[in-house]
């Protein structure tokens, strides 16, 4: 079984899907909304071609309290970074699509760098299709399809997200740099924690 930094082991048998508790398509959570960003602009040529529910400052509201349940109904969930850089992958996958049980739909760094972080087969990466309408038909299709849709799960058959923290990270550098007697440099501080 190949290892992802994103995810730990888990026993077999633990996949529990409920898709008629899925009963809206696609959702996206946003706070930080700029007209002239990448992910607005995506998103306004998406939604010619597919219902999407934005929640967020000037949209619909979404209280933190009930925030997972409410993503928990969606199949899909938009998890677009506002920034596009290597390995600035946030909450907006971890917590609002993994936690959800929702399908996330990337856009930040490449397949290639996701795939440090999960299984191949545990996202919808928008570089995979030539334009948001082929990227809306195939959500369609797999709305359809449940076989196709569950298959994006089998991952949880053997793996499910670990919470990472940037702080808790930063704690445990500062506690291992206290018990060494000597410094080192190291060529990766993920590999390092690990």
């Amino acid at each position: 079984m190949e290892e992802h930094p994103g995810c730990r082991g888990r026993a077999r048998g633990d996949l529990l899907v409920n898709l008629s508790a899925k009963t809206e398509l696609v959702a996206w959570v946003v706070s930080n909304w700029r007209e002239d960003s990448a992910r607005v602009r995506y998103y306004r040529t998406l939604q010619a071609h597919i219902k999407v529910d934005v929640y967020g400052q000037n949209h619909k509201a979404l209280p933190r309290d009930i925030m997972i349940q409410q993503l928990s109904q969606y199949k899909f969930y938009l998890a677009f970074e506002n920034s596009l850089h290597p390995d600035y992958i946030t909450e907006k996958l971890w917590r609002n699509a993994l936690d959800a049980w929702a399908v996330p739909v990337v856009l930040g760094p490449s397949r290639r760098n996701y795939e440090q972080f999960l299984p191949p087969d545990a996202f919808i990466h928008v570089s995979d299709f030539q334009s948001p309408k082929e990227l809306a038909q195939y959500l369609l299709a797999l709305d359809k399809d449940h076989a196709r849709y569950l298959s994006y799960f089998h991952w949880r058959e053997s793996w499910r997200p670990q919470t990472f923290s940037w702080a808790l990270m930063f704690c445990k550098a500062c506690w291992r740099l206290q018990q060494e007697s000597t410094y080192q440099t190291v060529p990766s501080i993920a590999s390092w924690f690990t």
